[in-house]
């Protein structure tokens, strides 16, 4: 296992520094236009796909970078670019990771080659899991899944929101309740193959910020999948539920996962990293601006009032990152998160990106209020970060548990 250090090595310089030539030559003309559009901006996910960055390849050599630090770099320079974009290229991703962390290597190696197609036919996935009145509150999930024995198939019904790619996904993964008597621990995830009949796309969304990625409920009227789209079988799936049963008959508490959570887990420090590449970005503009926006004779940022501003962004940032590092680095090392580092650096990174957005609006004063400056679509995107794949509030309260020792459900 490679030590922890804070010194990127000459190969993670170099994807860098050409994930960042993408971001600034390819995502920043296009972002204005698709945040506008709020449409999927297909054409920029092909040229990230002829380029190699929209690929399994691209992304499995970032995953088992043996630092842990080539899936945040990748994403701190995607976001850079733009966050919108960012996320229609980014956002089959948790799909992916949802067949990692549940599947077998058959499924692994079946799926999600599925999930990008090719870079003359690209393809996107979607995450299903948050619904209508279950978000946060997983063990209220609906949705549900029967298996049909006889015919060796599971049967899927419910409504899933806020699935990123829902309805227009090549292959979605799905999270859905097999026993409801063990609320979040009966829960499993299944594959929905491409075209599979009642699967079909609701309400598509029109947000605040992340325009350019689809965002959309996921409609499953008796949607028929084999049984082989079980993540991770059903032999397993059974020993789990027949462990949970047991320990809920002693009356006892169970600290695992569930299918959504294992997912989730697995991608928050991502996330986190997401939230650090959209507050540079907007810190960077800020810091420009500062220093060629004269007022009263001389750079505004010759005023204390705006240079400690940028001093305080710039190290919040900074720290933020080093948050999102030691998570990523834990995670690889195969080291617990005895105090749900995880959690950690996706709270404090997404609420650095909320505050420092802003600050960079207000530094750039009216200007910052106009479209003619990214700040202001920046600032709208990082109000998602607070939000999804766990708000800040959840994040706190996974944090708590973990110090406490309570079980996480």
């Amino acid at each position: 296992m490679a030590e922890f250090t804070l010194d990127l090595n000459d190969d993670q310089k170099q994807v860098r520094d050409w994930i960042h030539g993408f971001a600034a030559d390819v995502m920043r003309p296009a972002a204005a236009e698709w945040d506008e559009r709020e449409e999927t901006p297909w054409p920029v996910i092909q040229e990230a796909a002829k380029l190699g960055i929209y690929s399994l390849d691209f992304y499995a050599q970032q995953y088992f970078d043996p630092t842990g630090l080539g899936i945040p770099m990748a994403m701190e320079e995607l976001f850079w670019g733009d966050a919108g974009i960012g996320l229609s290229i980014v956002g089959t991703g948790l799909a992916a990771v949802g067949v990692l962390a549940n599947g077998t290597e058959e499924q692994i190696g079946t799926w999600i080659p599925q999930m990008y197609g090719d870079a003359n036919d690209v393809k996107v996935a979607a995450f299903c899991s948050s619904e209508p009145d279950a978000g946060s509150d997983v063990a209220s999930m609906r949705t549900r899944a029967v298996y049909d024995e006889a015919k060796d198939e599971w049967v899927l019904n419910g409504t899933k929101t806020w699935a990123t790619n829902g309805g227009i996904a090549n292959v979605h993964v799905v999270v859905a309740c097999v026993d409801p008597a063990l609320g979040s621990k009966g829960h499993a995830s299944f594959i929905v193959p491409p075209a599979t009949a009642g699967l079909s796309q609701g309400q598509k969304f029109k947000k605040h910020g992340i325009r350019a990625s689809h965002t959309a409920e996921v409609v499953l009227e008796d949607v028929r999948i084999p049984g082989s789209c079980l993540l991770g079988g059903k032999e397993k799936l059974d020993e789990r539920l027949a462990r949970a049963h047991e320990r809920a008959a002693k009356g006892g508490g169970e600290r695992v996962k569930n299918a959504a959570m294992a997912t989730f887990e697995a991608s928050r420090p991502a996330v986190g990293a997401m939230a650090v590449g959209t507050a540079r970005a907007a810190y960077e503009v800020a810091l420009d601006y500062a220093k060629t926006r004269e007022q009263f004779g001389r750079p505004i940022i010759d005023n204390q009032g705006i240079a400690f501003q940028l001093a305080d962004m710039r190290t919040q940032i900074d720290a933020a990152r080093l948050l999102v590092w030691r998570a990523s680095w834990m995670a690889v090392s195969g080291k617990p998160f005895t105090a749900a580092e995880g959690s950690m650096s996706k709270l404090y990174a997404s609420e650095v990106a909320k505050k420092v957005t802003a600050q960079a609006v207000q530094i750039l004063g009216g200007n910052g209020f106009t479209r003619e400056y990214p700040v202001e679509r920046m600032h709208r995107d990082a109000a998602i970060y607070t939000i999804f794949e766990g708000t800040s509030e959840i994040q706190r309260l996974v944090i708590a548990r973990t110090l406490s020792g309570m079980p996480i459900r």
